[in-house]
């Protein structure tokens, strides 16, 4: 089972990405930038909704651990 990571690793894979985004558009920007699954589990568990910069996505992906 894959686990929960905290936002800096979140990070790392989200160079680049162009806000506001959906939450769909991290998890692909993540897989592209080579994430492993821990961190596309923890992009799938985050709210469905629009983030507007890598602060709110951070805010949510700290709610989770």
């Amino acid at each position: 089972m894959p686990a929960i990571v905290n936002p800096i690793q979140v990070q790392k894979f989200l160079k680049g990405v162009n806000y506001p985004v959906t939450r769909q558009q991290l998890i692909e920007t993540a897989r592209r930038e080579g994430a492993d699954e821990n961190v596309l589990y923890t992009l799938r568990c985050i709210p469905d909704r629009i983030y507007r910069g890598p602060t709110g996505v951070a805010e949510e992906v700290g709610k989770l651990e």
